[in-house]
């Protein structure tokens, strides 16, 4: 089955802005959440596709990718173009749309998950790669400070010899009922955050946290053609959840060095090569640094400065296609010159005021103004 245009899904023009694009995915995300719709594959499938179509839409560097190419342009970027495989993924990625407390984060917090642990809280991180290591993907040491379960209560919280106790405000059941009337909303319960259970006599060591702060050391994978800005989703390397519920997730925002040489333009590389007089005019090969070490490259006769060569298939590797490397010729003019140079430089002039070149210029350039 063909997908949906993302901005037909949200219900916005294709010019709409990032506050609109939110808006209207909030409202998405409240009408059709499966808490709301018990049952309802429907409104479950509904959800997932307002979640892909706002991960795409509300991203600076896949939304152009889209409007450009369309689903195409974004399959490989994260989630784009795989859908969700679960709630609790969408609300670890777009939990912020709604703000703290709302009825969203109740939702995935303690509403329709009776007797489940909570998933803890997710983690983001700042990482900055050289310009190669992101065309070719690297893997990075990364160095962190986290929670980790407390060891002298196996992360019950309580203290040795006793037990967490049944919460006296929800009885056990780790949620509550608000409002009144027509519309009423089970969330977690506020005293035991959803658990069922309190500490009574907390664990010295983490102060009936169940949890530790500590530094560990993990391994993130860096895939090829990552651009500058782009985040990446670690799963399970983010805080513990509570009562030995599952971890959160580690997001990794990749910040990429400038290069000396070469700039990136989508999926080609482009540098500035510098050439002689007699090369762009008569033509010949030169050497070329590329990512894969010195090239040869052709240069045609009467190449002009700031003509572009291309050196097909030496650019960055993307969604199974590889771009090219482009070549921006620079004149350079020699700053000292030896006797011999220079009278065959001067012969040369000599021959182009004899075959009238110069002149011509200037007649063109006077007949171009007078026109």
């Amino acid at each position: 089955m063909a997908k949906r245009d993302y901005y037909e899904v949200l219900g916005v023009p294709k010019d709409a802005s990032a506050d609109d694009i939110k808006k209207a995915y909030r409202k998405l995300a409240m009408k059709y959440h499966p808490d709301r719709n018990p049952g309802d594959k429907a409104a479950e499938t509904n959800f997932k596709e307002a979640a892909e179509a706002y991960e795409v839409l509300s991203d600076d560097q896949k939304r152009p990718r889209y409007d450009q190419h369309g689903h195409a342009g974004v399959d490989g970027m994260g989630h784009a173009g795989q859908g969700f495989s679960s709630m609790e993924d969408i609300y670890a990625q777009f939990g912020d749309v709604f703000g703290g407390g709302s009825l969203f984060e109740q939702f995935f917090q303690g509403g329709g998950r009776r007797g489940d642990p909570n998933q803890g809280a997710s983690l983001k991180l700042g990482l900055q790669i050289t310009f190669r290591e992101a065309v070719k993907g690297c893997t990075k040491t990364i160095d962190l400070k986290r929670h980790e379960t407390c060891t002298t209560c196996s992360g019950s919280g309580a203290k040795a010899g006793t037990k967490p106790v049944t919460c006296r405000t929800c009885g056990g059941a780790g949620q509550v009922r608000q409002g009144n009337g027509f519309f009423v909303v089970q969330t977690a319960c506020p005293t035991c955050q959803g658990s069922g259970k309190t500490i009574k006599d907390p664990c010295g060591s983490c102060h009936g946290e169940g949890a530790v702060p500590q530094k560990v050391t993990i391994k993130v994978r860096i895939p090829a053609g990552i651009e500058d800005g782009q985040r990446l989703r670690v799963s399970g390397e983010g805080e513990p959840g509570p009562q030995g519920g599952p971890r959160g997730d580690l997001y990794v925002f990749v910040q990429v060095a400038a290069d000396a040489f070469f700039e990136r333009h989508e999926d080609n590389l482009v540098c500035k090569v510098p050439v002689t007089y007699a090369q762009a005019a008569l033509g010949g090969e030169i050497d070329v640094p590329t990512l894969e070490g010195q090239a040869k490259l052709r240069i045609p006769p009467g190449t002009q400065p700031g003509d572009v060569l291309r050196m097909r298939g030496l650019g960055i590797a993307d969604q199974g296609r590889t771009g090219d490397q482009l070549v921006v010729v620079q004149l350079t003019v020699p700053k000292k010159l030896n006797d011999r140079q220079k009278e065959l430089l001067r012969e040369y002039g000599d021959l182009e005021d004899a075959q009238g070149e110069q002149k011509g210029f200037f007649e063109r350039v006077r007949k171009m103004f007078a026109g």
